[in-house]
């Protein structure tokens, strides 16, 4: 069997993912993550959580989750705010301007594809799940950490830094 067919279907999910962060961003300015990040605060209760708690959501490192959290504020998405009887904790709330954001955005490439992949049968479902993780495996990067969602916004250095 020849593989190019393998590589470019790959190439072609890596490819929908790249235009699609890119026309967010350039449409509304915010990156998936971001959106990400919102979308979060908007499922929370309050429309409020701690940065940690956005952190293990996204499953990226502290600083990259501060980073979006920063950038979120200074655009006037989300809010930090000192909680309430103990001023060391700060929650981060969602602020109507990032409500209205939210309605906006259309369906993510990932939001379509979790619906489709929960119409799947079991069986289905593990089959893609072993073919993908013989990807993974075949690739060497099983070590890597991965958001439980599809960006193209992990930067490179990180996987550089896990291969030492």
């Amino acid at each position: 069997m020849d593989t190019t067919e393998i590589l470019i279907t790959i190439r072609k999910i890596v490819r929908s993912i790249n235009l699609e962060s890119k026309k967010i961003q350039k449409e509304y300015g915010v990156s998936i993550p971001q959106i990400l990040c919102l979308s979060y605060l908007h499922a929370s209760k309050n429309y409020q959580s701690t940065q940690g708690e956005i952190r293990r959501f996204l499953n990226l490192n502290s600083s990259t989750t501060s980073g979006i959290i920063d950038r979120l504020e200074i655009k006037g998405f989300l809010a930090r705010l000192p909680k309430q009887g103990d001023k060391r904790v700060v929650n981060i709330a969602l602020t109507s301007k990032g409500s209205e954001l939210l309605n906006r955005i259309p369906p993510l490439l990932h939001d379509r594809l979790t619906e489709k992949l929960q119409a799947l049968p079991n069986v289905k479902l593990h089959q893609i799940q072993e073919s993908l993780q013989t990807l993974v495996n075949l690739l060497d990067i099983g070590q890597l950490e991965a958001s439980p969602m599809l960006t193209s916004d992990d930067p490179i250095e990180e996987m550089k830094a896990t291969d030492r």
